[in-house]
């Protein structure tokens, strides 16, 4: 339990702050978003633990420190005050003046650029889940699927990975004769590419480079964030209790990170990893749909995990049969 005082903590001084702003039904609303941003991202946290797991102490203690900030403040206020900014060509602070005072323009125009921000997180997360799927690995999980000989054939394909994605991407063009959606989505896959690159040049052979790994969990909590932001204006237009709210559902998700790390979870769970990251790829797709359709962030939450508990429950059972044997 102790991982999560901090947590807690934080949660506590968020709802008495929502309280002061609106009562109580900013309370209930500021729970409601915790909820939200735990349940989209809870598949997060097992990928942010494989990282961070392999990468050196002073680093897993940087994105500790550093990340939170970045993540409560950075993903769940300025990124969304940047993009509104970016669009209209105003200044964040005159961004954020809009925000607090005139909301409903404020969503408007962030709601106006969800189909590239879509894209652009879309095609990240669509790329972790491919690096992940063509992996060799000793364990599998859904053997049907990841046994079969087709698999392995693709597998061996040179950058097999960005080939599926640039075809995604032209087939996403083709449906929304968006320009600025197929570069969304291009950048997305782009900046996987070129943290992945970084990462190669800096590692060692057994522990993952510190700045890379920092920025590849960052820009996956961005992705992760995208849904919960946007999704959150369903509940309240007010950019603080969404902050509030969406912040400490990202602490939660920190201290499960760190949970995960430091109990090695992921080893004593040996499915865990494969049902984050299958519950990403499912995601990925979603969000790219919702360039063209609407889906309820309740069908993603649930998605999400659901297949986390079935990899989880699976994990214990094969434990279990394990020891019997």
């Amino acid at each position: 339990m102790r991982y999560f005082y901090s947590s807690f903590i934080i949660m506590a001084l968020g709802l008495g702050l929502s309280f002061v702003i609106g009562g109580l039904a900013a309370i209930y609303i500021t729970f409601l978003l915790i909820i939200l941003e735990i349940s989209l991202s809870f598949d997060n946290a097992v990928v942010n633990a494989k990282v961070l797991a392999k990468m050196d102490p002073v680093w897993q203690k940087r994105f500790i420190i550093f990340g939170i900030p970045i993540a409560v403040f950075g993903m769940r206020l300025l990124f969304p005050l940047a993009i509104v900014a970016i669009v209209t060509g105003m200044g964040l602070l005159e961004t954020l003046d809009v925000a607090m005072n005139d909301a409903a323009r404020y969503e408007s125009i962030l709601k106006s650029t969800e189909g590239t921000i879509f894209a652009f997180g879309g095609a990240f997360l669509l790329m972790v889940f491919l690096d992940f799927f063509f992996e060799e690995r000793e364990i599998t999980w859904l053997g049907i699927v990841e046994n079969s000989r087709i698999l392995k054939r693709f597998s061996g394909v040179s950058n097999i990975e960005l080939i599926i994605a640039i075809i995604v991407g032209l087939t996403l063009g083709e449906i929304t004769e968006s320009f600025s959606v197929v570069m969304a989505f291009m950048f997305g896959v782009l900046l996987h590419s070129l943290l992945g690159m970084v990462d190669h040049f800096l590692s060692s052979d057994t522990v993952k480079s510190g700045i890379a790994g920092f920025i590849y969990l960052e820009v996956l909590d961005a992705s992760f964030s995208f849904d919960g932001v946007i999704g959150a204006f369903a509940l309240t237009s007010n950019i603080f209790i969404i902050m509030i709210g969406l912040g400490v559902g990202a602490m939660f998700v920190r201290s499960l990170t760190i949970y995960f790390v430091e109990h090695k979870t992921l080893s004593e769970f040996q499915y865990l990893e494969h049902g984050a990251h299958y519950a990403i790829g499912i995601l990925a797709i979603i969000m790219l749909m919702k360039i063209t359709m609407h889906i309820s962030e309740l069908v993603t939450g649930t998605i999400g995990i659901g297949l986390i508990l079935i990899a989880f429950l699976h994990s214990v059972y094969e434990n279990k049969k394990a020891l019997k044997s």
